[in-house]
């Protein structure tokens, strides 16, 4: 299948989910197993960094300390398969990429909600070795893994900050002032830099990592050093449990909560939960390369700041972070910004959405609100005591 090809497939898979035919079926689905005495946490998941607390939760038993029972983690190998999986009710919680969730929320009428954040950061820009500088990628064709993605978002203002124009061709060659978007799956992407089909990728890690150490491919900047400490992936869970089986929500959210906070202090342990090395196999990554995303060497940081993959020094960004509480400015700023960014498929609800409307009803923050203060605070999380923060953007 092409680039091109998978790009719309993608899109037309997830919208016709949402069909008044094809989504009743799936709901009906979803209504008749939420109807079951005690139902289990059933997660959804790509194998990416995104998951860590949702793995971690069920690898260290913090749902069945909760007093909840949990099914193994199921393994997916697209965005459209975990939204599937979990209209259906195959599953009942997931991490969704943010801007995916306004999408299904606002443009698809989803019913559901994000109830926190998964993680912060935990992305990059990777290019081939030839290239050192955004520029350089005029006239050459960059991999992205969903048009509603932070990766996307964040892509497109380093872009424009640097003259060039983000377009979307199916033939022909971009200009010189173009760089042509195609979206492709994450697995896909450390092959295609090193085969010379795409000239760079933006994506989740440990994508990133593992190009840097099969030396096909090098960080030209990572994310959160763009957008200061933004979100990448969210949970996502169905509003009938959060209305019906508020006591569950608020248990699951505990659990994932927790699980941040043992991820935060435990890195280089949570690279080997979570490696293929790990009992439960959650990913097919080894525990090395996951290292290098989780609890990097201090030289790491040296090399980047001289790159300029870090120029935000001050910040003090980790490659990955861990906070739970999804503070309304983001989905704000992040809505604002989706408005002016170039997404195939029909946008039109974006010209209508109000950013203060959005973060309001897209986010449900009562039981994040509630694990984080039981868990010590924000300050246990290295964050001011404050649910409010300002955005910080720096292409």
């Amino acid at each position: 299948m092409s680039m091109d090809q998978f790009s719309r497939r993608e899109l037309i898979k997830l919208s016709a989910l949402f069909t008044a035919a094809g989504a009743l079926p799936l709901l009906r689905a979803y209504e008749v197993r939420a109807q079951e005495a005690d139902a289990p946490v059933r997660i959804g998941y790509l194998p990416i960094t995104d998951a860590t607390p949702l793995l971690v939760a069920h690898g260290k038993g913090y749902f069945e300390a909760e007093g909840l029972k949990a099914e193994k983690p199921v393994m997916l190998r697209s965005w459209a398969q975990v939204l599937e999986a979990f209209i259906s009710g195959q599953v009942n919680v997931v991490h969704l990429l943010s801007p995916m969730t306004v999408w299904a929320r606002f443009g698809s009428q989803a019913p559901a909600k994000v109830v926190a954040w998964n993680h912060t950061g935990g992305s990059g820009l990777s290019v081939g070795p030839q290239i050192n500088s955004v520029k350089e990628l005029g006239g050459k064709t960059v991999a992205i893994p969903f048009w509603y993605s932070i990766h996307n978002v964040v892509l497109q203002a380093l872009l424009r900050e640097n003259g060039l124009t983000p377009v979307s061709k199916r033939t022909g060659q971009p200009q010189a002032n173009e760089v042509n978007l195609v979206v492709m799956a994450p697995a896909d992407m450390v092959p295609a830099l090193a085969s010379n089909q795409i000239a760079g990728f933006i994506v989740a890690e440990p994508f990133n990592a593992t190009a840097e150490t099969l030396g096909v491919g090098k960080i030209l900047r990572f994310t959160g050093d763009v957008w200061k400490d933004h979100a990448c992936c969210v949970v996502f869970m169905h509003e009938r449990d959060l209305q019906q089986r508020p006591e569950w929500s608020q248990k699951v959210v505990n659990a994932m909560v927790k699980a941040q906070l043992w991820t935060r202090e435990n890195r280089a342990e949570t690279a080997a939960l979570l490696s293929k090395e790990g009992a439960q196999k959650y990913t097919p990554h080894t525990t090395a390369v996951l290292e290098k995303v989780l609890s990097p060497p201090e030289a790491d940081n040296a090399a980047y700041l001289k790159s300029g993959a870090i120029r935000n020094a001050a910040w003090r960004e980790r490659r990955i972070d861990f906070q739970p509480y999804p503070f309304p400015s983001y989905t704000e700023e992040l809505v604002r910004r989706l408005k002016d960014t170039l997404i195939e498929g029909d946008r039109a609800f974006l010209d209508r959405l109000d950013p203060a409307t959005a973060a309001r009803e897209l986010v449900d923050d009562r039981f994040v609100k509630a694990a984080v203060t039981a868990a010590g605070g924000m300050a246990a999380f290295g964050l001011p005591e404050s649910f409010t923060r300002t955005e910080v953007v720096v292409a």
